[in-house]
């Protein structure tokens, strides 16, 4: 079987050319998987039939563990999401070959790749000022009829008096089974490094129901197949075409360029020794533990859904009741730090949230949480 699959070509096959994006998608996973490496994009397994990630193993499931440093991303498992993506052709088969029906994510800063995530949700119009953010639309301005991503991103085109990206023929664009698209861009190697939106619905969005796919992030290959339907190339896609310089600049203008703008939102190390009690032995551990758990939430901000932002949630909470039951820190400024984080990472998600803080929390008090050096 992983003969077929080869995409290095003998003499005679050389003037073969190379699976189209169109063709790939209906190949099945692993020669999607194949075709996605070859040209040079990082993959990740995404569990068979959905567009997350595969599960972490028990070990990268505990509480304050980090991607960075980890044993399992060194040794080639897929743990950790887009962080291992790779596109050894060795790996790619290990993976695939293991379970032919994973599905496949190419994590885009890895691969150079800026995409723009076009959604239609059902949602109620939100305030002005939040449709195209930066940009005033003054109170005169008519918005019947404006209702989704599409909408708003062809405003943002036509005010600065280009064709909106859904329309953009020259690159590859893929249509969601919910019916939104995928615009895929490869990024201009000018040494600026782009950065996923901070979620959805989120302050840097480029437009109200549209997000952006780069480093931090990932996005779900043409063709994976899902019960709500296939992530499918439009008529005559090709590969991703250069991001043009005015959708460049909008990116710069909306946040997407600045990481130190990124760094300021999120919970630093200072919310841990500031939640933490100055008093007794450990704070330094505690501080460290706190700010891991902290910053595992918040890096779910980087992208907008299939980050396991609930399983991060409850375990960054269970970790902060553990914490609150041994004296390290007090109940409310422990339950404050996590909501901080959780906002962070999903605006907009108060009570979802709230509920998950207090159950972690909850189970966490039962089992205090000690640290070698407290006195």
């Amino acid at each position: 079987m992983t003969a077929e699959l080869r995409f290095s070509r003998s003499d005679s096959e050389q003037s073969a050319p190379e699976p189209t994006l169109a063709q790939l998608a209906g190949m099945g996973p692993h020669a999607l998987a194949r075709g996605c490496a070859a040209r040079n994009w990082a993959v990740h397994p995404l569990g068979p039939g959905r567009k997350t990630p595969v599960a972490n193993c028990s070990r990268c499931r505990r509480p304050g563990h980090s991607h960075e440093g980890c044993a399992c991303v060194a040794a080639g498992r897929w743990c950790h999401g887009f962080r291992a993506a790779t596109v050894e052709p060795a790996l790619v088969d290990r993976w695939w070959g293991s379970d032919p029906g994973l599905g496949v994510g190419v994590a885009c800063g890895a691969s150079g790749l800026v995409v723009i995530d076009v959604d239609v949700h059902a949602q109620p119009l939100p305030d002005r000022d939040r449709l195209l953010p930066g940009i005033p639309i003054h109170d005169d301005v008519d918005l019947r009829g404006l209702s989704n991503g599409f909408h708003t991103l062809a405003v943002l085109a036509a005010l600065r008096g280009q064709q909106s990206p859904a329309d953009d023929a020259s690159t590859l664009r893929v249509r969601t089974p919910s019916g939104g698209l995928h615009i895929w861009y490869r990024a201009v190697p000018d040494g600026r490094r782009w950065h996923s939106s901070v979620g959805q619905g989120g302050g840097c969005s480029l437009a109200w129901q549209v997000d952006v796919r780069a480093h931090g992030g990932y996005i779900v290959a043409p063709g994976t197949v899902t019960p709500a339907g296939t992530y499918t190339p439009l008529e005559g896609a090709g590969d991703p075409a250069e991001l043009p310089s005015w959708l460049a600049d909008e990116l710069a203008r909306t946040g997407h360029l600045r990481t130190a703008q990124r760094a300021a939102c999120q919970p630093a190390p200072n919310r841990a020794r500031q939640a933490v009690i100055a008093a007794g032995g450990g704070r330094e551990q505690a501080t460290r533990v706190l700010a891991a758990a902290l910053a595992e939430v918040a890096d779910c901000a980087a992208v907008a859904e299939g980050a396991g932002f609930t399983d991060k949630l409850n375990r960054a909470a269970y970790t902060v009741g553990g914490l609150v039951a041994a004296g390290y820190l007090g109940h409310e400024a422990g339950e404050r730090v996590l909501l901080e984080a959780a906002e962070y990472a999903r605006p907009g998600q108060e009570r979802r949230a709230g509920a998950i803080v207090r159950g972690g929390m909850a189970a966490g008090t039962r089992r205090p949480l000690e640290l070698r050096s407290r006195s």
